[in-house]
């Protein structure tokens, strides 16, 4: 396989593991979750919710699609965002994507020790949520530092189990519901307004999250122009109507699905009893498991791409000379990962998360409008009427990130002031080429 040019890494990604590693990294603990808040805010509208969220997220991908596909080296939006709009904002955007997947991860990490409560009670007392935490971040750090091809077998193998137990749960609860018909849902309590409705889409975001981050490993994909764009679409169709049906089928078989923190789990114990609620209690498992497993791949190579162009220091761009893996980028994110989920909780990162990703998404619509302009004739994908889709991407990250809590924000700005910080201190030192080619 080819090397990616001066760093090393081994191209072995092909377009069914790009797309394999996006539905990954998308569909993680979330689905398990966020139903209940879903419907909370919206009640019998909540399916309609992920069709709306997945329009919006359309936009941002059609974006990234173009932008992506001028791109053949390790980096991803870290790099987009340094080629279109200068290094400041290539950093600002890196900090602001590291501190969207850490908190992603670290959030979900937490729910695996809480699923695993369903049937070993002690997961969540201290002592054993240590254990089993640093466990299962350490198992994937070894992973993925002894390969890129061993990291996407797993990945691969997890994703397929996971896909496959939720389509159970979908053709089960839709053949139930055929059967059966739906409950009286109980009444909700408030009348669905505008905020309503934006305040689930904002949540949402989290949900289909988690794609950008995959085109960090585009140095180690084997043809980026070619296999991103479809790979990028064919996951989040199939993203799309999996969240669209397992919220229909828990609309449909729980009369209230905000009153419990499992919905997908008491949905199944709904039909078929507690078998089936541990069955889900499994899948939920092994979904967390495997987006972990997908983080744990892509991640660490963003600190490999910044210090690679002189913006971190160089030892993060170290390759390891018998597994061409970026070593030092994977066990620093290990340890970061350790630390940010026995500090943190779901809830609060998810939403973090998702207010730092539409920063990020927001930078995919500039370098667009600026690349049209440096490169009219690129070798590249081209989406059609691509200025306006990047209009309309601004605005619906814009509309979003004012439904922003104030705790949020305050942690958002400073990794803002953070990520200036680290640009005054390498502003002045050699900066490699900023080419895409």
């Amino acid at each position: 396989m080819a090397a990616e040019s001066g760093s090393g890494l081994v191209r072995t990604i092909g377009r069914w593991s790009l797309a394999a590693l996006i539905v990954n990294s998308v569909i993680g603990g979330g689905v398990f979750g966020l139903p209940r808040v879903v419907a909370g805010g919206l009640g019998k509208y909540a399916p309609l919710a992920y069709l709306v969220a997945a329009a919006g997220i359309a936009l941002v991908a059609a974006c990234l699609s173009e932008v992506a596909s001028q791109f053949s080296e390790t980096g991803g939006p870290y790099l987009y965002a340094r080629t279109a709009l200068g290094r400041f904002w290539g950093i600002q955007i890196a900090w602001m994507t590291w501190l969207s997947r850490l908190a992603a991860a670290s959030g979900t990490a937490n729910l695996f020790a809480t699923y695993l409560g369903e049937f070993i009670p002690r997961a969540v007392q201290p002592v054993y949520r240590v254990t089993i935490l640093s466990a299962l971040i350490g198992i994937l750090a070894v992973i993925n530092y002894r390969g890129v091809r061993s990291a996407t077998r797993v990945s691969d193998f997890l994703t397929s189990i996971k896909i496959f137990l939720l389509l159970i749960f979908i053709g089960a609860g839709l053949a139930w519901l055929i059967t059966h018909g739906q409950v009286v849902a109980a009444p909700l309590t408030h009348t669905v307004t505008l905020q309503d409705w934006l305040g689930a889409v904002l949540v949402l975001v989290f949900a289909y999250g988690g794609f950008e981050a995959v085109f960090f490993a585009s140095g180690e994909t084997r043809d980026p122009r070619k296999d991103s764009a479809a790979a990028l679409f064919y996951a989040l169709a199939l993203v799309t109507a999996i969240y669209t049906l397992v919220q229909a089928v828990i609309n449909g078989t729980l009369a209230n699905p905000s009153g419990t923190e499992r919905p997908l789990a008491e949905s199944a114990r709904h039909i078929f009893g507690n078998g089936a609620a541990a069955a889900i209690a499994c899948g939920a498992l092994v979904s967390i498991y495997g987006y972990l497993g997908a983080n744990m791949l892509h991640t660490p190579r963003l600190t490999f791409a910044l210090a690679a162009r002189g913006d971190f220091p160089q030892f993060f761009a170290a390759v390891h000379p018998r597994f061409r893996t970026p070593h030092v980028s994977i066990l620093v994110y290990t340890v970061l990962l350790l630390g940010f989920t026995l500090a943190g909780n779901f809830r609060w990162n998810i939403t973090l998360s998702a207010v730092a990703r539409l920063l990020t998404y927001a930078s995919f619509a500039v370098a667009l409008l600026v690349l049209r302009k440096k490169r009219p004739h690129a070798d590249a994908f081209r989406v059609r009427g691509g200025p306006l889709i990047a209009i309309l991407t601004l605005a619906f990250c814009v509309a979003l990130f004012m439904q922003t809590p104030l705790n949020n924000l305050s942690i958002v700005l400073g990794v803002i002031a953070i990520a200036a910080l680290n640009w005054l201190l390498v502003r002045n030192k050699d900066a490699t080429p900023q080419s895409g080619a």
